[in-house]
């Protein structure tokens, strides 16, 4: 018999809200996980990231939660700030209860301000065990109610040398708690981990996901330093012009005010996300599929709802947190032996991820280049022409065969057509291309690292290869005391 949320111990509640954001089957990880944790065992996940175990450890706890307390009950730790933000959105997305509050504290934000959310109180801490550590040695997190712990990619944590701070941390949590370590890999640290501070824990694990599609097109554009990615997108959006595409955000916040800007340049787009109802949300994909819009921008916990066929483009906005779901991203499109193409924008700071997914799909990613203005505007003169050719062949244009006369007496027939080109074109042209911009001539350029020494060599001279002897600095401060104690 299949699993459903239902059998598996979740509240017809909870699947109604579950179906409306396109969850209709739990995963292997949520159907082994979810019924341990309800019965309020410890639990080892063994799994890669992207097989659904988020929802795994969010929805038990989102379950027995008491509301009406304010105090914080669950704390989840993640290795990185990216990954924390990201829980605490899904764990959001899979609530629809007003009154629970969820906080993300991490570096890189406001420490008052999350002090200021702690005092009016939260049931969810989502944070790195560094600014969790923080707030703990100011007393301004308190543990006393905790009743869950969840360590997500523990392994991770590992890695990046939190492993002392997650054992600072969960020595300072209450006895009586129920912990849930999840991990893709289980190094001798983390089973030592789990061995001190798991009680008779249950082990379940996940097979690898599948491996990325081989009929897509992977695509990198690298965005100059000083660009936004609305300004790097606006222009492959207008060379691609996709069919049908999926912008992957990580947000709603993102999912709205890019769904706004890209209307404001003139696309056809919509936004999903948890946010919609479920006749909205049926409302947008009839809509998507009578091809009344192309561009949808979805979250990922969101776009699980969406399924399209011929989807022609799925474009990472906003790079994902994670390999696996970066696969799944891309494996919207491309099916049924389709061919598809995946266009993910990258920016400095993702390249560390890059490179994980470099190594995830088996090859390197080829980086484009950032259409520049002659290449945007040969592509939209090339539509106007198209355009030309189906009106001439139509009957409607000999409607205006006697204004052309009119004008023939004053102009060149040539100019008086091309004045009409120049009409429509303008009419058509988005505002982003009126104004002045352009692509710079290198993508991302490379860091500059500065020597130890203050150039290429070390503290001693060496002999150039093409010219004279060099010197350091230093080497000339000692000829000159060397000369003066000789004076003396």
């Amino acid at each position: 018999m299949t699993d459903t949320f239902k059998n598996i111990g979740l509240s017809e509640e909870r699947v109604e809200h579950l179906e409306n954001l396109g969850f209709t089957e739990p995963t292997s990880i949520q159907s082994q996980a979810i019924p341990l944790l309800l019965a309020g065992r410890d639990v080892v996940g063994q799994s890669q990231t992207g097989t659904g175990k988020t929802a795994a450890y969010s929805l038990p706890i989102l379950e027995k939660i008491n509301h009406k307390s304010s105090k914080v009950q669950a704390l989840i730790l993640s290795p990185t700030r990216e990954l924390a933000q990201q829980v605490s959105q899904a764990v959001k997305d899979l609530s629809h209860n007003r009154r629970l509050f969820i906080l993300t504290v991490c570096g890189g934000q406001s420490i008052d301000r999350q002090i200021r959310s702690l005092e009016k109180g939260v049931q969810i801490v989502v944070g790195t065990p560094g600014r969790v550590i923080d707030l703990l040695e100011r007393g301004k997190l308190n543990l006393e109610d905790l009743k869950w712990v969840v360590l997500d990619e523990a392994d991770e944590m590992l890695s990046m040398g939190f492993i002392d701070d997650v054992k600072k941390i969960m020595e300072q949590t209450p006895e009586q708690r129920q912990t849930a370590c999840f991990s893709a890999t289980m190094p001798r640290e983390i089973r030592e981990l789990v061995n001190e501070f798991l009680y008779s824990p249950e082990t379940v694990t996940v097979a690898r996901p599948q491996a990325a599609p081989s009929k897509i097109d992977q695509q990198v554009y690298m965005i100059p330093r000083g660009w936004s990615k609305l300004k790097a997108l606006q222009p492959i959006l207008e060379i691609e012009s996709p069919e049908s595409a999926i912008v992957f955000v990580r947000t709603k916040r993102t999912a709205a005010e890019l769904t706004s800007k890209l209307m404001s340049a003139g696309h056809s787009v919509d936004e999903y996300h948890g946010n919609l109802s479920q006749a909205q949300r049926e409302r947008l994909v009839q809509r998507w599929r009578d091809g009344k819009i192309k561009l949808v921008v979805a979250t990922d916990i969101a776009a699980r709802g969406l399924d399209v066929e011929h989807l022609t483009h799925a474009i990472n906005f906003d790079l994902p947190d994670n390999t696996e779901t970066y696969i799944h991203r891309i494996g919207r499109t491309g099916r049924a032996g389709k061919e598809g193409k995946a266009i993910s924008l990258v920016e400095p700071s993702d390249r560390r991820m890059l490179r994980q997914i470099e190594r995830r799909v088996g090859k390197k990613l080829e980086v484009y280049k950032i259409p520049n203005r002659a290449e945007v505007e040969a592509i939209r003169i090339q539509k106007l022409q198209t355009k030309v050719k189906e009106t001439l062949a139509g009957e409607r244009m000999a409607s205006f065969l006697s204004l052309v006369n009119e004008l023939s007496d004053q102009y060149d027939p040539q100019a008086i057509a091309a004045a009409a080109l120049q009409m429509v074109y303008d009419q058509d042209c988005p505002s982003w291309l009126q104004t002045d911009w352009e692509v710079p001539k290198g993508t991302v350029p490379k860091p500059t690292i500065k020597p130890k020494y203050g150039n290429r060599s070390d503290k001693k001279s060496y002999k150039s290869k093409s010219g004279p002897r060099l010197h350091h600095k230093s080497d000339s401060n000692n000829r000159e005391r060397e000369a003066a104690s000789q004076k003396s």
